[in-house]
C-alpha cells in the first residue's frame, strides 16, 4: 500500500471543527478567476482553460492585451464567461468590476482596481516575454499590467514563448524577480513550438494542468467555508485477487470521489483520499493513499478516521472476495471452475459504529431500479449514517466512469434531489448538504 502526498500538513495536524460561519462569504467569493491573456500562439489554450474553469463552477473575467486580439477574439471569451472582456483602461466595464452572478456596484469604479480587488486569483496564461518583463519592472502601461500591480491576490504566471526567448538571461532574471515577490511561475512544457520545425522548452501547460494550479491556489487562500475541516474521502473500486493476474472488481472510476476531494480542497478543507485503483489526475492540494483491495482500503481508512471530521465513503468496496486466491496463474482446464467467495468486512458500518458525536459519516449507494431510494433509506438507518447519496447507475450517461451524475441525498427525515449535472457540481451539492447537516444540533442519530 503506497502513500503519495501533495502538500505538507498531515491529516492530524489541521485544526478541528471547521465552521460554516464563513460560508456565505466564501460562496460569494469562491472561484473568481481574473484571467490575463497576452499575445502569443498559445492564446488559443486560454479559451479551453476558460471553458474548463466555468464548467467547474468558477466565475471568470478576462483581460486581453491588444496583441492577444491578433490571436484570439474577445467575443469567444465573452461567450464562454458570460461577461465582457476588457482590453484598455479607457473602455467602460458594463459589470463595473463585478464577476458573473455578482451585483454590480452602484458607482463606476476604475476597472483595474475593481477587478483586482474582487478576484480571488489573477492568472496570466499565456504570459509572453514582453508582459513578464513589464511585470518584473512594475510597469502599468496596459490594463493587465495595471491590474497585476494593484492585485493583492495570488498571482499565477504561465510563460509561453520561443525556447530561445524563454532561456534568455533577461527572461530568466525577470522570472526570478517575480518568484521572489511571491508569484507562482508554472514551468512551461517541452515540445513542438509555434513555428514549423521548432522544438524546445516554452510550451504553455495544458488547460487541465493550468486549472489544477489555479484551484491549488484557491484552496490555499483563507476564508473557505470548510476552513479547518478535515475531510476523508474514499474513491474508486477495490480489486479482490483470484490469482496472480485476475481479480474481482467493479466499474468505479473514482471520478465522483475525486470530485468531492477537489471541491472540499477548493473550499479550504484538509483533504485525504484513500484511492482504490484510480488512474485520474491528482490535485496538488490533496493527500492521496493508494490501495487495491477492500482489506487495504479498510486499513487505510481506519488509520485516518480518528483524525477526520467528515468521512465521504464514495468508493465501491467489494462485498465478497475469493477465499483462497492463488499466488500463481490459474491454468485453463476443460471442466468448469468453481470460485468460492467469502464476505469482506463492512468498512463503513464499522467506522460508523465507533464514530465520535462530532464526526459526520456520509455513505454512497449505487443502486438500480425503482427501489433505489428505498435501499438507500435502509442503508441510512441500518448503518446509522448522517447521510446517504443514492444514484441509479442503470440510467445511461451517469454513474460509473461518466463525467456526469444525478443523485438524491438522504438524511434522517429529509430528501434532496440533485438533477443531472457534472460530478463537480454534484460534489458541491453534497458538500453543501454536509455543511447543513454539520451545523445542526445533533449529528449522531
Amino acid at each position: 500500500m503506497a502513500e503519495r502526498r501533495s502538500g505538507e500538513a498531515s491529516a492530524g495536524e489541521a485544526s478541528a471543527g471547521g465552521e460554516a460561519s464563513g460560508r456565505d462569504r466564501k460562496a460569494s467569493r469562491r472561484g473568481r478567476i481574473l484571467l490575463g491573456v497576452t499575445g502569443g500562439i498559445a492564446a488559443y489554450k486560454a479559451l479551453e482553460l476558460t471553458r474548463l474553469a466555468t464548467k467547474a463552477g468558477h466565475r471568470v473575467r478576462v483581460i486581453q492585451t491588444e496583441a492577444s486580439l491578433r490571436f484570439v477574439g474577445s467575443a469567444s471569451f465573452a461567450a464562454i464567461t458570460g461577461a465582457p472582456v476588457l482590453t484598455t483602461e479607457w473602455e467602460p466595464d458594463p459589470l463595473r468590476g463585478a464577476f458573473p452572478g455578482d451585483p454590480a456596484p452602484a458607482h463606476m469604479p476604475l476597472s483595474h482596481l475593481a477587478l483586482a480587488e474582487t478576484a480571488d486569483v489573477l492568472v496570466v496564461a499565456p504570459a509572453s516575454a514582453n508582459t513578464l518583463a513589464k511585470l518584473a519592472a512594475g510597469q502599468a502601461d496596459n490594463l493587465l499590467c495595471a491590474a497585476a500591480l494593484a492585485c493583492r491576490r495570488p498571482l499565477i504566471l504561465a510563460p509561453a514563448m520561443n525556447d530561445a526567448m524563454y532561456e534568455h538571461a533577461a527572461t530568466q532574471a525577470n522570472l526570478a524577480t517575480l518568484r521572489a515577490r511571491g508569484a507562482t511561475v508554472l514551468e512551461p512544457g517541452t515540445g513542438a513550438l509555434g513555428s514549423p520545425g521548432e522544438w524546445g522548452i516554452g510550451r504553455l501547460p495544458e488547460p487541465p494542468a493550468l486549472l489544477a494550479a489555479i484551484e491549488a491556489a484557491l484552496a490555499a487562500s483563507p476564508g473557505g467555508d470548510l476552513d479547518g475541516l478535515r475531510v476523508l474521502v474514499t474513491a474508486g473500486g477495490t480489486r479482490e485477487p483470484i490469482d496472480a493476474v485476475r481479480f474481482i472488481g467493479n466499474r468505479s472510476s473514482g471520478r465522483m470521489g475525486f470530485a468531492l476531494a477537489d471541491e472540499a480542497a477548493r473550499r479550504g478543507a484538509d483533504v485525504t483520499v484513500v484511492a482504490a485503483n484510480v488512474t485520474l489526475a491528482r490535485n496538488p492540494a490533496v493527500r492521496y493513499v493508494d490501495v487495491e483491495s477492500a482489506a487495504e482500503l479498510g486499513a487505510a481508512t481506519t488509520a485516518a478516521f480518528d483524525g477526520c471530521d467528515v468521512l465521504l465513503m464514495a468508493a465501491a468496496v467489494a462485498d465478497y472476495r475469493p477465499t483462497a486466491p492463488r499466488e500463481d496463474k490459474l491454468k485453463k482446464i476443460e471442466a468448469e471452475l468453481e470460485l468460492l467467495l467469502e464476505r469482506t468486512d463492512d468498512v463503513l458500518a464499522g467506522l460508523a459504529a465507533r464514530a465520535r458525536d462530532d464526526q459526520l459519516i456520509v455513505g454512497f449507494a449505487a443502486e438500480t431500479g425503482a427501489l433505489a431510494l428505498e435501499y438507500g433509506r435502509e442503508k441510512l438507518a441500518r448503518k446509522r449514517l448522517d447521510a446517504v447519496v443514492v444514484n441509479d447507475v442503470a440510467q445511461p450517461g451517469i454513474g460509473f466512469d461518466s463525467t456526469e451524475n444525478e443523485v438524491t441525498i438522504l438524511t434522517p427525515g429529509q430528501e434532496q434531489h440533485v438533477p443531472r449535472s457534472t460530478k463537480a457540481a454534484v460534489a458541491a451539492a453534497v458538500l453543501d448538504a454536509v455543511l447543513s447537516r454539520r451545523s445542526s444540533t445533533t449529528l449522531r442519530v
